[in-house]
């Protein structure tokens, strides 16, 4: 049986989704349990990876396995054995030919801020402070400028390594809520720390450090630079991925 499994995760005391030799990953978690409940060795396959410190509201993953435990008892023997910031809150069968990761036709992030001089202890460990003031209206722009399917060389890490940085962002919204602003940013994929300088390069823009000029040269050109810094990974989160 192939089945497909959605994650909520808290990102902040883990190196990230993936397995990694030295450090605590989100996908070593779920493959020691489900292992131990199902009495095989699993191995599961991520939509994608998490950076350290990123959060999933539905992070999805998929794993094959010969066990006839009954599909709807999985998730809940196994959030029985997790830590309590990392939960199955779904589980469905699929096809053989379906995958986690290459299935996926979109995905949606979800960015938090909060604008204040005066840091916040309750929200610091899901926001990105930002310190007014800050142009909404002109972030708003900027994020119109990014929509749509452009060379995002300057807005990946230049670790990425990736040679094919061109992608296509379906939707940017900004929202704002009181002290608040939430950024949705939906597309076909997305680059190391993609979403986190976006975010970066909008905040920039809003408090005038950056010009809607240098957002359409930074697409132009792919200099890292034009973009700003990257933000936070605390205050990212995997809030969906679509397949249909």
């Amino acid at each position: 049986m192939r089945y497909l499994i959605t994650i909520e995760y808290n990102g902040k005391n883990y190196s990230g989704w993936q397995n990694q030799k030295n450090a605590l990953s989100i996908q070593q978690i779920l493959e020691e349990k489900l292992s131990f409940l199902l009495k095989e060795d699993i191995k599961i396959y991520g939509s994608g990876r998490t950076d350290s410190g990123v959060h999933a509201v539905n992070q999805k993953a998929h794993f094959d396995t010969n066990s006839g435990i009954q599909m709807h008892k999985i998730p809940l023997a196994v959030n029985t054995m997790l830590p309590k910031d990392i939960r199955i809150k779904g589980i469905e069968k699929k096809d053989k030919d379906f995958h986690a990761l290459y299935s996926a036709k979109r995905k949606i992030y979800l960015y938090k801020f909060y604008v204040s001089r005066i840091s916040s202890p309750i929200r610091d460990d899901y926001y990105a402070q930002v310190i007014p003031p800050i142009d909404f209206e002109i972030m708003k722009k900027g994020g119109a400028m990014l929509t749509g399917e452009h060379d995002f060389k300057a807005f990946c890490s230049a670790r990425s390594g990736i040679k094919n940085t061109v992608r296509t962002i379906h939707r940017i919204e900004l929202e704002q809520k009181n002290d608040e602003i939430f950024l949705e940013i939906e597309g076909n994929g997305f680059l190391y720390n993609m979403v986190r300088i976006i975010a970066g390069a909008l905040v920039f823009l809003g408090k005038g450090k950056l010009s809607l000029e240098d957002i359409k040269q930074a697409l132009e050109t792919g200099d890292r630079k034009k973009a700003g810094k990257t933000f936070p990974a605390r205050a990212l989160y995997l809030k969906d991925v679509i397949y249909d």
